[in-house]
């Protein structure tokens, strides 16, 4: 059959957007003021300037004639895709956001969402983490987020708790040592 009489569906070719950690049904996309600031401004620079330039060259490679081999048009065409993808991503992530500012626990020693954890484990090595939302943690700085089996276990427990961490190598008790949030911004 020719080319020219089929369809290709909409997304083939198209890697599918990263999996990307889903919030629990039932409960909020908690985020810092920092992550839902951070997440708006890569959404309107993708509304205000991205996109639009995307278009432009898409509608130049359109008006250049024969589109089937037009390697700005298809490849405009694929970022646009990917472009108001990850709009509607974001857009959605932000209109189920729940900012919490975690400076209001500033000088508690009990762990809540924002907090800057240290903890030990069984043979005394120390781990220091951050608790963040889903979309701003990066395990690579130490943060990690609210949903992550660390967190769960560290969540509403003290300096000096042993709290219980369940890991695919078996249970482990783990020690809070350190408990820090951020000051409120003067």
């Amino acid at each position: 059959m020719n080319k020219a009489f089929t369809r290709e569906p909409e997304g083939e070719g198209d890697d599918d957007e990263a999996v990307l950690p889903q919030v629990p049904p039932g409960t909020r996309n908690y985020m810092t003021p920092q992550g839902y600031a951070r997440l708006r401004a890569e959404l309107m620079q993708l509304i205000d300037e991205e996109r639009p330039k995307v278009v432009e060259v898409v509608h130049w490679a359109a008006s250049n004639g024969d589109r089937s081999e037009n390697g700005d048009y298809i490849y405009g065409k694929k970022r646009l895709r990917e472009i108001d993808r990850r709009i509607r991503f974001l857009t959605k992530r932000l209109e189920a956001a729940e900012v919490t500012d975690p400076s209001v626990h500033h000088g508690s020693d009990q762990v809540f969402f924002g907090a800057t954890v240290t903890y030990a484990d069984g043979e005394g090595q120390e781990r220091t983490i951050t608790i963040l939302g889903i979309d701003e943690a990066d395990s690579l700085n130490g943060q990690v987020s609210w949903i992550s089996p660390v967190a769960r276990a560290l969540l509403k427990a003290r300096v000096g708790d042993a709290v219980r961490l369940v890991t695919p190598a078996g249970v482990q008790e783990i020690e809070v040592l350190e408990v820090r949030y951020p000051a409120a911004p003067a």
